[in-house]
C-alpha cells in the first residue's frame, strides 16, 4: 500500500547540530537519509544551510576560507541529516591539513550507506574551477545523485545571472534548468531545495516498502 507523502513533510525549522567527525567511527548512527553539502571554501555552504534551516547562526559562517576542517552532522526534524563537508581549494591551509582532507571526504562519500544525495555548490559569479570539476566528475563517477547549486545569486543582475548560469551549465554539461539558483540573502532557491530533500525521504520510504519480507523456514 502506498504511503502518504505528506507524512514525510519536513518543515526545516527543528534543526540541531549533532556531532563533528573525521573518521567513520565518529559518525552518528546511520539511521536516516543524509544529504551532503559540498563546495570550495567560501562558496556559501554555511549560509545556505542556515537559510534552509531558517536560522541565523546554527552553522557557523566564517570569513576565513578553509576554517571548517571537520565533517559536521545536523539533524532536521528527526527525519533527515544534512552534512556539511569541509570546503576544498583553500590556499592558506597547511599542507598537513590538505593531505587529511582527501581521505576524510572520500571515506564519507564512498562508504556512508545513508548518503542519498549531494548538493554541490558553485559561486554564480565564477566559472567552475578545476577543483570544482574534479569534484563534480568524481561524484558522477561514483553515481552519487548530485544537484548543482549556484550560490550568491543576489550579487548579479537578472541578465548576468542568466548568462552565468548558462556558462556554468556548459562547463558541467547539464541543462541550465538543472542548476538551482540560491541566495542566503533573498532565500532564492530555498523552497526548491527543500522540496527536493523531502522527495528523497519519500523515495527512500517507497523503496523500503517494496523490499520483500523475510520468510520463515518451511514457508
Amino acid at each position: 500500500m502506498s504511503q502518504d507523502p505528506n507524512a514525510f513533510a519536513v518543515n526545516f525549522q527543528n534543526a540541531s547540530f549533532v556531532t563533528s567527525a573525521v573518521k567513520p567511527k565518529g559518525y552518528p548512527p546511520a539511521d536516516r537519509p543524509e544529504i551532503a553539502v559540498i563546495g570550495r571554501s567560501n562558496v556559501g555552504k554555511s549560509s545556505l544551510m542556515n537559510s534552509l534551516f531558517q536560522r541565523t547562526n546554527l552553522v557557523k559562517v566564517s570569513k576565513t576560507p578553509g576554517r571548517t576542517q571537520l565533517i559536521n552532522f545536523f539533524d532536521v526534524d528527526n527525519q533527515l541529516s544534512v552534512v556539511d563537508l569541509p570546503g576544498y581549494g583553500f590556499a592558506k591551509v597547511p599542507q598537513s591539513v590538505k593531505r587529511q582532507w582527501r581521505p576524510m571526504i572520500e571515506s564519507y562519500l564512498t562508504q556512508r550507506t545513508t548518503l542519498v544525495a549531494c548538493l554541490l555548490l558553485f559561486d554564480i559569479r565564477r566559472i567552475p574551477s578545476e577543483d570544482d570539476l574534479d569534484m563534480w566528475n568524481w561524484l558522477l563517477h561514483f553515481d552519487r545523485l548530485t544537484v548543482p547549486v549556484a550560490t550568491k545569486s543576489d550579487k548579479l543582475s537578472k541578465q548576468k545571472r542568466r548568462n552565468q548560469i548558462q556558462r556554468i551549465a556548459n562547463v558541467l554539461d547539464v541543462p541550465a534548468e538543472a542548476i538551482v539558483q540560491s541566495s542566503s540573502k533573498t532565500h532564492a532557491g530555498r523552497d526548491k531545495l527543500r522540496q527536493f530533500m523531502t522527495s528523497l525521504l519519500w523515495s527512500e520510504s517507497e523503496e523500503e516498502s517494496l523490499e520483500p519480507e523475510n520468510e520463515s523456514p518451511g514457508e
